[in-house]
């Protein structure tokens, strides 16, 4: 039986990635910060954890290891959510955690192995509604998963990203079903014509933790139904377009 262990799903795109695991018949080890009644986790083992206290981060993974066995599969999932200084936040949850866990694990996966890191939009243009921490720790995972990509691939451990477009997750997607101006807008600039599902970025990260994925490393695969496809100059002006029809 496979031994994934996922950071940050206790929420959003994570928790959604737990249960496909689960459905899947994995041994499943969850870390977040946020306490949850393991039940919710589809009887997956919980860990809470401060992932900014690297001994406690240790600490944990070789429990995890000890219940579990060796791993199979990574997801790395977490970001910065504490109200203390965000550029410190994120380095330290985005990069650093993500860094000393991979560092540790490394030699304890079986014959061959997977690393997901979801990283955003932001690594590459400017999101006006997160900080600038936000954008140089995801386009930071970037750049970390190529290196590791081509550093662990001679163990056989593959290192890919995960970049989602605007997503319907279990906590948001009543606001944005209920909001018809955010949905025609979504029709209107995304090719595939919608806001994509939890769901289905969660299916990526286990295509790139299946066999199927078996010659695919150090890639940044974006889940936007084309979206990001688009220049600024056309958005903008698919917009306006899209404003004056409502009118």
């Amino acid at each position: 039986m496979n031994h994934t262990i996922i950071i940050g799903g206790t929420r959003g795109i994570g928790r959604v990635v737990v249960r496909k695991f689960c459905e899947l018949g994995h041994k499943l080890s969850v870390f977040g910060q946020r306490k949850v009644n393991e039940k919710e986790l589809h009887g997956s083992c919980f860990f809470s954890i401060d992932l900014t206290n690297p001994l406690a981060l240790r600490n944990v993974l070789e429990k995890a290891l000890a219940i579990n066995g060796k791993v199979d599969n990574l997801v790395l999932l977490q970001r910065f959510r504490g109200e203390t200084d965000s550029w410190e936040g994120e380095i330290s949850v985005s990069l650093t955690a993500t860094r000393n866990i991979i560092e540790q694990l490394q030699f304890n996966f079986n014959d061959a192995g997977s690393i997901v890191l979801i990283s955003s939009h932001a690594s590459k243009n400017v999101v006006s509604e997160q900080p600038l921490s936000y954008h140089i720790g995801k386009a930071a995972l970037v750049q970390l998963s190529r290196w590791y990509a081509v550093k662990l691939g001679p163990k056989n451990i593959r290192v890919n990203c995960v970049t989602p477009g605007a997503v319907l997750k279990p906590e948001s997607q009543d606001f944005y079903l209920k909001n018809n101006d955010l949905q025609n807008l979504f029709r209107r600039i995304t090719p595939l014509g919608r806001m994509g599902w939890a769901e289905e970025i969660a299916d990526v990260v286990l295509f790139l933790c299946s066999n199927k994925s078996s010659f695919v490393t150090g890639q940044d695969i974006a889940v936007d139904g084309g979206l990001s496809l688009h220049g600024q100059e056309s958005l903008a002006r698919l917009s306006i377009s899209n404003d004056s029809k409502n009118s």
